[in-house]
């Protein structure tokens, strides 16, 4: 049998005596140059770095990480392509009933004592299975989903093997283009044949885009209590009963996963906003002090838990203890790309916290100073910023916030937490009125891009609409009618690698801010149209040169 030949290896491996064995094994199956990494963070960066074809990975890193969380963040932070072989090596004998209730699981998996041979025969069959999907994955690559759901139906037929696969790939991408329904029926019928937790998930995904809350809660609990360690399901039952006005219980869920996996930045950081958001100040301070902890180690170290940390010890009347975290903050992460304006903010929680009105107004100039450095925070903390000018009486400062932040987050989503925020506070006509006038703003800019298209000044749209993407980068109806100038551009005048490349992004984020979008699959279609009249397609594979193993 053959294995690839010139395979670029990355072995993660926290034990000498198991990398020595790894490499020898490898060479003895023609891999001859394999590169190795101790952690999971020095993976990362060499994963950062370069490419390679295969990573193998020890489950048990050691310190509190593991292969799995790895995995994790290699996909969802996009640091690995889907032709990337991710194969696990683990002592763990249950690990096949472990990996049954996760979202993302490795190509395939490996038990020790391994030999030489079992590691080729499942390297064979890790390759074998990824060279059947790398047509649809090149189509991904280049931006045509439409493509790609096309040969996803023909490999369908051609490797029956993998028809479940091939359907759940089908599924998430009729959800990227919109096609919600679609991306339902193809996870029913998967359900239908046997009940696989990451189908029901993925169905329950789509209920939520939906919003058909009690429907996504009864499939999402019946799926957590046959299935208790799943991790995903706990995460996503939780954002249901947050939005249906339950914190607490969506505390409770969230805590049974950080259980479960309690090293998981991420989850430690959204348990204690929740927390926060919940009064639970206990746990809040408990699970942002572990997440400011744990990224002191992370790849994704983020300032802003430093400032939700200030602002839970706050709550908990311990000003001493933020003080200490704001120097914490100063001392280790004012390099960081957001770690002069988190101080600044963190700053303007104290000052606010102890009702000093002067101190107060300085380090809110500091934090608003530059309205393009504050669109970096999160929208939830520009909202905390926002309650916290209306609390203190500083309402200039406070619809300069609103409006700014209506114009970057300007999703359903957000825009109905941004309500919420100041009809607590009495200022709902104030919100309905900044609405209002951003949403002219938004019209104004459409309609002067539109003019432009319709007169024949395509580079005159483009123009127009791009200056509005940036002036409002959060708004989905914006930055889908600058993907349109682009592409609108593109059917008139010809390919263009960079307006196609931008309309790509513009599209891939509206379909973030707002996943149903009708008018997702349209533009989608005009987009794959554009690419076959141009003969836009993958680059031909090269001929893939093989040895005997």
């Amino acid at each position: 049998m053959l294995l690839p030949h010139g395979l670029q290896v990355l072995v993660v491996e926290s034990q000498s005596s198991m990398r020595a064995q790894l490499r020898n094994m490898l060479a003895s199956i023609g891999i001859d140059s394999p590169q190795f990494a101790v952690s999971a963070s020095m993976a990362m960066r060499r994963l950062r770095a370069q490419p390679f074809d295969l990573i193998l990975s020890e489950y048990d890193l050691g310190e509190g990480q593991d292969g799995q969380h790895l995995l994790e963040d290699l996909r969802q932070h996009a640091i690995i392509p889907p032709d990337t072989v991710f194969v696990m090596i683990t002592g763990e004998r249950n690990y096949e009933r472990v990996i049954s209730a996760c979202e993302l699981v490795p190509n395939d998996y490996i038990l020790k004592p391994l030999t030489a041979e079992s590691l080729r025969v499942r390297l064979l069959r890790a390759f074998e299975k990824r060279d059947a999907f790398l047509p649809v994955w090149q189509l991904m690559k280049l931006g045509d989903p439409v493509g790609a759901l096309a040969a996803c139906r023909e490999a369908r037929d051609r490797h029956p093997q993998y028809l479940v696969d091939f359907m759940r790939l089908q599924a998430e991408l009729h959800a990227q283009i919109g096609q919600i329904e679609e991306a339902a029926a193809l996870y029913r019928e998967i359900l239908a044949a046997r009940p696989i937790p990451w189908a029901s998930l993925g169905l329950a995904r789509m209920l939520v885009v939906r919003e058909a809350w009690v429907e996504a809660e009864h499939l999402l609990a019946d799926l957590v209590a046959r299935h208790p360690r799943f991790i995903e399901a706990h995460e996503l039952l939780a954002r249901v009963q947050e939005e249906t006005g339950r914190p607490a219980e969506a505390c409770g869920t969230l805590q049974r996963a950080a259980d479960l996996s309690p090293y998981r930045l991420p989850r430690l950081r959204r348990l204690g906003e929740l927390a926060l958001q919940a009064g639970e100040l206990d746990r809040a301070e408990h699970s942002l002090a572990e997440a400011v902890r744990r990224g002191s180690y992370s790849e994704f170290r983020d300032p802003e838990d430093h400032v939700r940390l200030v602002q839970a010890q706050l709550a908990r009347e311990r000003p001493d203890e933020a003080l200490a975290t704001l120097a914490d903050l100063e001392r280790n992460l004012v390099r960081h790309p957001k770690g002069e304006l988190c101080l600044a903010v963190g700053n303007a929680l104290f000052e606010g916290h102890r009702n000093d009105a002067e101190g107060l107004r300085s380090a809110m100039v500091r934090a608003l100073a530059s309205p393009e450095r504050i669109r970096e925070l999160s929208p939830g903390l520009r909202r905390d910023l926002l309650e916290l000018c209306y609390d203190r009486k500083l309402e200039s400062e406070g619809r300069q916030l609103l409006a700014d932040l209506m114009r970057t987050h300007g999703d359903d989503r957000s825009l109905a937490s941004t309500r919420a925020a100041l009809k607590a506070r009495g200022f709902e006509n104030l919100s309905a009125e900044v609405e209002e006038q951003v949403q002219n703003e938004v019209r104004t800019l459409i309609g002067a891009g539109a003019e432009k298209a319709r007169s024949g000044d395509y580079d005159g749209a483009v123009a127009e609409m791009m200056n509005a993407a940036r002036k409002m980068p959060g708004n989905p109806h914006v930055l889908f009618n600058a993907a349109l100038a682009l592409l609108r551009h593109i059917e008139h005048r010809g390919w263009n690698e960079a307006f196609a490349a931008q309309a790509r992004s513009l599209i891939e984020r509206t379909q973030r801010m707002a996943p149903a979008n009708p008018r997702l699959a349209a533009i989608t279609e005009f987009r794959h149209e554009l690419m076959k009249r141009y003969g836009i397609r993958p680059e031909r594979a090269p001929v893939t040169r093989t040895r005997r193993a």
